[in-house]
């Protein structure tokens, strides 16, 4: 396993395994540029930008959903009939799979069609997926708000269907980031979540 150790080594430069059957978009812009001048502070990269969750409640993204976590973030969009539906259903394996530690784990799935994905749509799409748990978080919001807080993440699209598949797990306090391919079996993405999970040498 590798864990980036800072905010933004390879989180940013490009995305990975979009859907299938449409090629990777890059994302070596204006995020990528400001990097150059040296790592800003999580809240100020990341940004505090006011999303909605599944639940209706406006949620700002550092403050209440990155901050003092250990987090699995992927993007979603509910109209998605392939690559969402089983990503997320593996992901609820994830879950499973991290048993008692479950509650060590924030998951957090953004949508990238948010002119369709209300709070309405994300909750039933995360029924439907069996996913629908306090430690999970769908998050939505106005188009500009979901590309400037996508592109800080690299995973901003042309198109919802363009997203990457890839999982990005961060230990945020400790600054400390993994990128994991959506096709790694389940125990072995929860056995990378505890890995983050633990106290970095030296601090425990």
């Amino acid at each position: 396993m590798r864990l980036f150790s800072g905010i933004v080594l390879a989180l940013f430069a490009t995305l990975a395994l979009a859907h299938e059957g449409h090629a990777p978009e890059s994302t070596a812009g204006p995020a990528a540029q400001e990097l150059k001048g040296g790592v800003p502070d999580a809240r100020s990269y990341f940004t505090d930008t006011p999303l909605r969750d599944q639940d209706g409640r406006e949620r700002r993204f550092y403050s209440d959903v990155l901050a003092g976590r250990v987090v699995l973030l992927n993007v979603i969009y509910t109209r998605c009939k392939d690559a969402c539906p089983l990503i997320t259903r593996k992901l609820r394996e994830v879950r499973a799979a991290l048993g008692e530690q479950a509650g060590r784990v924030h998951f957090v799935s953004l949508s990238s069609d948010p002119g369709h994905d209300s709070p309405q749509a994300l909750k039933a799409f995360a029924a439907r997926q069996g996913v629908d748990d306090p430690n999970w978080t769908f998050l939505t919001g106005d188009k500009a708000s979901m590309e400037l807080v996508l592109a800080r993440l690299g995973q901003l699209s042309q198109t919802p269907e363009g997203h990457s598949t890839l999982l990005i797990a961060g230990d945020v306090p400790n600054k400390r980031w993994s990128k994991i391919r959506p096709d790694a079996p389940p125990a072995a993405i929860a056995q990378r979540l505890l890995l983050l999970a633990e106290p970095p040498a030296g601090r425990r």
